[in-house]
């Protein structure tokens, strides 16, 4: 029991049924990930500080914006820039005004949160996190190569001509 809820709180009766729950809807999502690939999934509740270490991250890039996405990105921020710039001197701002800049951060922050774009050629060799983050959402952490992969990872990624020029430098 919560001491201090307003409504006295509650508690959980089935705590193995909820970790059940949990594992079961994080494997379907780990499904989908996979489907992108991936070589290998780790699930967890969440993973410990540190889990990624010693772990290559792969360089991405932001998924591009479509023109109509873009053209909403662009009014949601000016809106925000203005409403901003407008009350950015004021001693108490309204409270309509204080709830719409922060749907527009909502809004904005999606467009951040967009998903990134991997060199086709590393997704076979490298692998990804699936977890629940602090708020209670799904969090994926795409793009990490293992140590035991980073050979084969080196391989696949490698520029024709950079292998060319090794094996030539090689011969002489």
């Amino acid at each position: 029991r919560d001491l201090f809820e307003e409504d006295g709180g509650g508690w959980l009766e089935d705590v193995a049924l909820l970790d059940r729950l949990v594992a079961d809807k994080l494997r379907t999502e780990a499904e989908t990930v996979a489907a992108e690939g991936w070589q290998w999934i780790e699930i967890a509740p969440s993973f410990p500080y540190g889990h990624d270490h010693g772990l290559r991250r792969l360089g991405s890039e932001p998924a591009d914006l479509t023109i109509e996405e873009q053209v909403s990105l662009d009014a949601l921020q000016a809106e925000y820039t203005a409403l901003q710039e407008k009350y950015e001197d004021a001693d108490e701002m309204p409270d309509e005004v204080d709830t719409r800049l922060g749907e527009l951060e909502e809004a904005l922050a999606t467009f951040e949160d967009r998903p990134h774009i991997f060199d086709a050629a590393a997704i076979p060799h490298a692998g990804a996190f699936v977890s629940i983050d602090t708020e209670g959402t799904l969090h994926v952490e795409r793009g990490y190569v293992r140590r035991e992969d980073e050979a084969a990872f080196a391989a696949a990624t490698a520029e024709p001509n950079t292998e060319a020029a090794a094996a030539a430098s090689r011969s002489d």
